[in-house]
């Protein structure tokens, strides 16, 4: 796996005008090794006669290569830059009877030492301007919060819907990557060898080879970031190999270390850009037409059109919104969305929209495109109209609830309600597929010693589902027909990851898992309170691994501050029970239990699953007795 360590970089003489030539560089030292092509250590000379400093940007390169006989520039674009500059700028000082700015003054006629300190030092000022905006905007870092708190995040295998979630392969610590060399002062972009410590999702703390137990420059980075490479793509793509500063003289011959070093060693699969890249191609595209669930009125569906596509998250913007900003977030995945003809297939309610034909542009998204459900035979004993269940609120996520069966639908979909608190005209009923890991027997919650909420305005309290079903003349929904798949998904509790707030889609949050029961997963949004916790299937595509955001694009929402947790709850928790929201999924769970209940009838044994820790197994939580 070596081949080639003797030839991992370029001549850097003939490159000092590249694109990605840094914009203001120290001096060089004196003695600077470079694996060159033939093996051997290259010192570039530190005299006048190799080296020059442009006098427009500072940048500092190999003299042969600057513009002009007397090498003054970098570029064509220096040279003309600072004749323009100088002239215009005093000029104008003078007619406006102004004093010179910050630029002209550089820029005017004095020694060509001190012009080139101030202009530099003038440079550095806007740099760091920029760099301190920068933080203040988006000061929330995954890498200082994981190892600050010493927390640990999901692996990428978690989430099969994200990038890489199916073929992140062996990635691991200790593998080794090729990454930028940060702790160099040479003009254009060089490479070393890191080895990662520690992984966070797509993160990886990272340390260059040569520093051993020195942590001093550790780093984090996206190992899917367009400059993270295999061990011996420099090689491969003629780039230079380069120790960093603070160990250059720790070993005279680099090439014997790094073969000591890596013969044996993990690095990524030579194809894993383009794996990436691959994952990262969504088939959802703009001016895409769907149906989604109207956000205002639960119990139908509307015609909306794709705006934008982040990660395979859609921006939904629905069809009659003329200044398009009805909108509505959700990944493509989704359960809430559905190709234009699906209501009428299988019985749902629709609103029919007021536009008579379709907009320019706009056509309808391929029915393949869409998440598939699994098939169910509904012609012999199913779900019936009047049947009780219990169901996650989806106007309330942390809830689990009394509800019933309103409607069967067509394709195994059914409306559910929940009990004491719906609408005469059934608006707030919603659509939950039988195999649904939203929707959950009697006496579900009371097995894995969830709280489960009983009906608005059911007084006799604590809550009996055998006394409820005797008074209501209801029958519970057969336990068999609820969906018992469990996969091994790998969530841990404590568990860091990026979650949707689904009671506001467009928002993705830290957040962490705090409790698993069997494939449902407990999610707590950090910095907030446990009300605003949410419950979410394991498999659901609102959730995402560390540096999803980073890598898409998206805007992460950092953990709430104090400040801004008093200053929103209010219209936060007022806003709760009147926002729509997506599928989702709960359950909960503690220690081993065995219980038994007569319910319609029939006598079922519940069998709980593991503790909390330990409920990602295949257990069924309930098994019907033979008699």
């Amino acid at each position: 796996m070596f081949d080639g360590y003797d030839s991992c970089s370029e001549d850097t003489s003939s490159s000092s005008s590249s694109e990605e030539s840094e914009e203001e560089v120290a001096p060089l030292p004196s003695n600077l090794p470079i694996i060159k092509n033939n093996g051997q250590v290259y010192t570039y000379p530190d005299g006048k006669s190799g080296m020059a400093t442009c006098e427009m940007c500072g940048m500092v390169g190999v003299r042969d290569a600057f513009y002009s006989k007397t090498k003054r520039f970098c570029s064509v674009s220096c040279s003309r830059s600072y004749s323009s500059n100088s002239k215009k700028a005093s000029i104008l000082a003078r007619l406006q009877g102004k004093p010179p700015t910050k630029k002209a003054k550089v820029l005017q006629k004095q020694p060509l030492v001190a012009k080139l300190a101030a202009y530099a030092q003038y440079q550095a000022t806007l740099q760091n301007q920029a760099k301190t905006k920068a933080v203040s905007m988006d000061g929330f870092s995954w890498g200082n919060y994981i190892n600050s708190n010493s927390f640990l995040a999901a692996p990428v295998t978690c989430f099969k819907h994200a990038p890489m979630g199916t073929c992140w392969g062996d990635i691991s610590e200790n593998v080794r990557v090729e990454v930028p060399n940060t702790d160099c002062s040479l003009p254009t972009k060089v490479f070393w060898i890191a080895g990662i410590l520690k992984l966070a999702g797509y993160n990886a703390l990272l340390r260059y080879e040569g520093f051993e137990n020195d942590s001093g420059l550790d780093f984090w980075c996206n190992i899917c970031g367009s400059d993270i490479h295999p061990v011996g793509w420099c090689a491969a793509s003629g780039k230079p190999l380069v120790p960093p500063r603070t160990i250059q003289h720790k070993y005279t011959n680099w090439k014997a270390f790094l073969v000591k070093r890596l013969t044996g060693a993990k690095t990524l699969p030579p194809d894993f850009s383009q794996k990436v890249s691959e994952s990262m191609q969504y088939p959802f595209k703009p001016c895409m037409r769907v149906e989604v669930v109207d956000k205002r009125h639960l119990c139908r569906t509307r015609v909306a059109v794709v705006e934008s596509v982040i990660g395979g998250r859609l921006r939904l913007v629905y069809e009659e919104s003329e200044d398009r900003t009805d909108d509505f977030w959700c990944h493509m995945h989704s359960p809430l969305i559905h190709h234009i003809g699906w209501s009428r297939s299988i019985g749902h309610r629709f609103k029919r929209s007021d536009i008579t034909k379709k907009q320019d542009g706009h056509f309808d998204t391929p029915p393949h495109l869409f998440a598939k459900v699994k098939e169910v035979d509904q012609s012999g004993e199913w779900f019936k109209e009047g049947m009780k269940l219990e169901a996650i609120d989806p106007l309330n996520l942390s809830t689990i609830c009394v509800a019933t069966i309103r409607k069967v639908l067509a394709d195994g979909y059914l409306m559910i309600g929940i009990d004491g608190s719906e609408a005469a005209d059934g608006s707030d009923w919603f659509c939950y597929h039988a195999t649904s890991p939203s929707i959950f027997p009697v006496g579900f919650c009371e097995i894995n010693m969830i709280e489960l909420t009983p009906p608005r305005g059911y007084t006799k309290l604590p809550f009996k589902w055998f006394d409820y079903l005797r008074e209501t003349g209801s029958v519970a929904a057969p336990v068999k027909l609820f969906n018992k798949d469990v996969p091994n998904h790998g969530f841990r509790v404590g568990m860091k990851l990026e979650a949707v707030d689904l009671m506001e889609p467009r928002l993705i949050c830290v957040a962490t898992v705090t409790r698993i029961i069997h494939r449902l997963l407990r999610i707590h949004f950090d910095g907030w309170e446990e009300e605003y916790d949410q419950w979410v299937d394991c498999e659901s595509p609102d959730l995402y691994p560390v540096g999803w955001c980073q890598l898409t694009g998206y805007q992460l929402q950092p953990p709430a501050s104090q400040s801004s947790r008093e200053s929103q709850s209010a219209s936060s928790k007022q806003k709760k029970k009147a926002k729509s929201q997506q599928y989702k999924g709960h359950k909960k769970m503690t220690t081993l239990q065995l219980k038994e209940e007569l319910l319609d009838g029939e006598d079922y044994t519940f069998l709980q699953g593991a503790s909390d820790q330990e409920s990602n197994g295949s257990a069924n939580f309930y098994i019907k007795q033979e008699p």
